[in-house]
Parts: C-alpha cells; sequence; structure tokens
C-alpha cells in the first residue's frame, strides 16, 4: 500500500466546530448601500468544494479512526454493527444532517467460531485458511479427505457427477492484479458458487485460493451462495502460499490428504440497519441524489478500508455540500448500508441492505435523480463515469472540467457495476454514476486481517473527497435528466 499520512486525532465534535470553508464563505456584509453580489456559478463552488477537500480538512480520516477504533469489525447482524449504526446517526446529527434516521431489517447472520487446517499426508503442515462467509461448520472433531485440485471454476464444473465423492475440491485460480479490479470479477465466482459446484460432485468440502493479490501468508475471506436454503459444504480460503504449497505437492505426485475443522454458527433472529441521513435541497428537495457506502464488515481486520474509507468519503463530500453558503437545489443522501459482506434473504427483505433499501423507498425511487457508491478503498479516483444520457452532454463536460485538475478523466460509457448496495436502484431505473478508484493494491489486503487503519493514506483518501463534492454538487444543484436525454449545463443562477 501507499505510505501513510498520519492525522491528527481531533474529534468530530471539534472537527465540526472547525470545519469551515474560507474559499466558500459568503460575502461579508457591506454598507446597507452596496450592490448585492450575485451567487457564484455551480461550476465555481463545485471548484471550490474541490480545493477545500484538497486542503485537508481531516473530517474522513477522523471519521475512519473513530469508527475502526471504537468499533472494530462490525459482522453483519452483530452488536458492533448496530452500535456503530447508532454512534453514526448520532454523529450525522451533530453534522448538522437532516432527516436521520435508521431502519432496520432481519438478516440471519454468521459467525466465525475457531477454524484450522492442516496437511496430514504425505506429511503433516499447517495451513492457514479462512472459513468462507456463511459455510457451515464441519463435526467437531472436523473432517478430512483427498485434495482433487482444479486448475480454474469451469473445470471444476466440467467434473462428472459423483466423481468427487468423499473428497475435498481445491480451486487453485489466481486473481489477476489490474487497475480497475476487473480481476477480481473473473476470480471470484469460483468462491461464491464453488461449494454449491463441488457438493453436486459429492465432495465433502471445498478449497480456493483466497481471491486476491497479495503473497502474504493471510487468507481472503467472502461471501458464498446458499443452494437450497444453505451452503451444502464447509468451504475455506487459503492464504497464497499455502495454495501454492498444496499445488507444488500435488506437481512432484503426492496425494495431498488435508484436514479441516470449523465451528462456524448462525444467528436466525437477527437485525441490520441502514443509516440515512439528508443534506436537504433549497427547491427541490424532493428530487434526491444518493451516495452510498457499507457499514458492516468482515470479522478478521477492523474494515477500516472496505469499506470505512467509503463511508469517510461520502460523509465529508456531503458535509462539505451542506457547509456551502448556499444548499443545492437537489437534496443529497447519504446511505450506510448495513449487511453487504455477509447474510442470507429473509423475506421479504432481500439479502442485505440495498434490497431493504430499494423495497422500503420503492415509492420514491422515481425521484431519485443519480447514484453512486464509494466501496473499493481510498487510493486515488482515476476516471469518471456517468449514465448514457449525458455522457455527451454538456454535464459531463462541466463535470471533467472541474476533475482534471486532480487527475480524473472521463469515459464515453455507463459503469458496468454501480456496486453491490445500490445495485437494487439501479435495478428498479435510478440513474447510476460512478468515480472509478485505483484498485491495484486494493486486493491485496481486502477480506482479510489486514485491513486496519493504518493502510490508509490520508492525501489519497481527500482526493476521493474533493471528487465526490465536486461532482455531487454540479448533479445535485442541476436540472439535468439523468435518466432520458443528454444534459443541459448546470443553471446559472
Amino acid at each position: 500500500m501507499h505510505p501513510t499520512r498520519h492525522a491528527p486525532a481531533l474529534p468530530l465534535r471539534r472537527l465540526c466546530a472547525t470545519l469551515c470553508v474560507l474559499s466558500l464563505s459568503a460575502p461579508a456584509l457591506g454598507a446597507r448601500t452596496a450592490a448585492p453580489v450575485p451567487a457564484p456559478a455551480p461550476e465555481a463552488v463545485a471548484a471550490q468544494l474541490r480545493d477545500a477537500a484538497l486542503a485537508g480538512h481531516d473530517i474522513a480520516y477522523a471519521w475512519v479512526s473513530e469508527l475502526t477504533s471504537r468499533f472494530g469489525p462490525r459482522p453483519a447482524g452483530s452488536v458492533n454493527e448496530r452500535q456503530a449504526a447508532e454512534w453514526a446517526a448520532a454523529r450525522f446529527k451533530e453534522l448538522g444532517f437532516e432527516n436521520v434516521h435508521i431502519e432496520s431489517f432481519p438478516v440471519t447472520a454468521w459467525v466465525r467460531g475457531a477454524e484450522s487446517a492442516q496437511i496430514i499426508s504425505p506429511l503433516t503442515q499447517p495451513l492457514v485458511v479462512a472459513a468462507l462467509g456463511e459455510s457451515p461448520p464441519t463435526p467437531a472433531a472436523g473432517l478430512e479427505g483427498e485434495v482433487v485440485m482444479f486448475a480454474s471454476f469451469d473445470a471444476l464444473k466440467g467434473a462428472p457427477a459423483g466423481s468427487l465423492s468423499g473428497k475435498i475440491a481445491m480451486v487453485a485460480r489466481r486473481m489477476v492484479r489490474t487497475q480497475d479490479g476487473a480481476g477480481y470479477g473473473a476470480a471470484v465466482v469460483a468462491r461464491i458458487d464453488g461449494p454449491g459446484e463441488a457438493a453436486r460432485r459429492g465432495a465433502i468440502a471445498f478449497l480456493l485460493r483466497s481471491v486476491g493479490t497479495d503473497s502474504h501468508r493471510l487468507a481472503h475471506t467472502g461471501t458464498t451462495r446458499y443452494v437450497d436454503g444453505r451452503v451444502p459444504v464447509p468451504a475455506f480460503a487459503l492464504s497464497g502460499p499455502d495454495a501454492d504449497q498444496i499445488e507444488r505437492l500435488a506437481a512432484l505426485g503426492e496425494t495431498v490428504r488435508v484436514r479441516l475443522h470449523s465451528s462456524a454458527s448462525y444467528v436466525q433472529d437477527a437485525h441490520s440497519q441502514n443509516v440515512i441521513a439528508d443534506v436537504r435541497g433549497r427547491e427541490r428537495p424532493q428530487e434526491v441524489v444518493l451516495l452510498g457506502a457499507h457499514l458492516d464488515s468482515w470479522d478478521q481486520g477492523t474494515g477500516a478500508v472496505d469499506d470505512g474509507t467509503g463511508m469517510a468519503i461520502i460523509i465529508a463530500a456531503a458535509k462539505l455540500i451542506r457547509d456551502a453558503p448556499q444548499r443545492p437545489r437537489r437534496t443529497v443522501r447519504v446511505v450506510l448500508f448495513g449487511s453487504e459482506e455477509v447474510a442470507q434473504p429473509v423475506a421479504p427483505y432481500g439479502a442485505f441492505g440495498g434490497h431493504a433499501y430499494a423495497g422500503s423507498h420503492k415509492a420514491e425511487l422515481a425521484t431519485h435523480v443519480l447514484v453512486g457508491e464509494s466501496d473499493s478503498g481510498a487510493d486515488r479516483v482515476y476516471r469518471l463515469e456517468l449514465p448514457q444520457a449525458v455522457v455527451q452532454g454538456e454535464f459531463a463536460k462541466t463535470a471533467l472540467r472541474v476533475l482534471d485538475p486532480i487527475g480524473v478523466f472521463g469515459t464515453l460509457r455507463p459503469p458496468e457495476d454501480a456496486g453491490t448496495d445500490v445495485g437494487p436502484s439501479v435495478e428498479a431505473g435510478v440513474p447510476a454514476f460512478a468515480l472509478n478508484q485505483d484498485a491495484s493494491g486494493y486486493f491485496d489486503i481486502h477480506h482479510t486481517a489486514d485491513d486496519t487503519l493504518d493502510k490508509i493514506d490520508q492525501e489519497q483518501l481527500d482526493q476521493n473527497v474533493a471528487a465526490w463534492a465536486a461532482l455531487v454538487w454540479l448533479a445535485a444543484d442541476s436540472d439535468v435528466d439523468f435518466r432520458t436525454r443528454a444534459g443541459t449545463s448546470p443553471p446559472q443562477p
């Protein structure tokens, strides 16, 4: 990861009192006969918000620092997640947001328990593993079996029915490092659907080379998919070096046997929650620009990068907009989604906070004009993607003029994947934007015990806030229709 610039550990209350954006200050009161000073154009305000964020007011870093220090990991449905949500709602009120409330929904929570793994043949060797989310426990004494290795998920799917009876399936595919994170999508399908495919062929357990780009002896956990109401077999991610070890033994002609143990369990009557806060629009408050990130995290680290920084980015951007001399025309809504990482459906809410929000706000989605999600860490934003309706319009040109000085370029395409949490709203017809971050190093620590506060580079975090604040202001203070036509220029006051 990038070198870290540590910020002073200032409480948010003090930051709220001192967060004054000098470049955005309203004109001082002059003589009674002085002519009124016209409000600055939206593009000028966006540039001022951008520059204010780059000045380093530290609200984003302070948010993620206090969150991860107070609550640590925040697994979906846990006490930590619930108390973090209550803390966040209180902080929103202190920061001056409106319509602050918590919306709860039921989930089936998963608790990791203890886990271990060893090679037991040809000789005993310890393995570093992490049980995959929602994976069932092994028998109390563990289970053991011969490992059958597959170079890819497709190779596993090509195995005949019954061919893995009594054995442990292992997919050894490596994730490819890319700037846009595309290697993740290609590799993660094996983690999500591997246990089900292994079980269909008679396997008693499933192993996976961790979906990550590092070479550290840390396992990357992650969610799996239910089949007929459950994950059918115990499933584990291996650290990269341990996957290498099994591969080398197999290449030497050895039959590798492994013993696995997990005491994972489920909480059937758990609850998660979304935290909602608004910067109310001055002219068309019913029209909403929605900013999303997720509050929950995996249980091994403290969820600093995934997704403490995502929350911090959108909150700090919305706070800058809220403190501008004039509110935007439309409402800016921040949603901290619950249960993004791991939980299973409880009717009628769906699997996670994104489904719960889209269901509870179904009648309002027609007036949600734009939505975006921050959930790829805190490295620099390098690319803007906008809805197809505006990619060649004046709105896009204005946005790129404001974002170009901080190294953000545009693409003439809408986002391929707006994000897990906002996905249900996008499916319901809300247009999406994306501020793509450099993901080259993100998957080194993704879903590992190494996801901690010290991995955050504050200068890059501030650049994210700058990009979000500027773009969201332009969208919220405009009359652009992001659904159906090429956007017009942001209106002049």
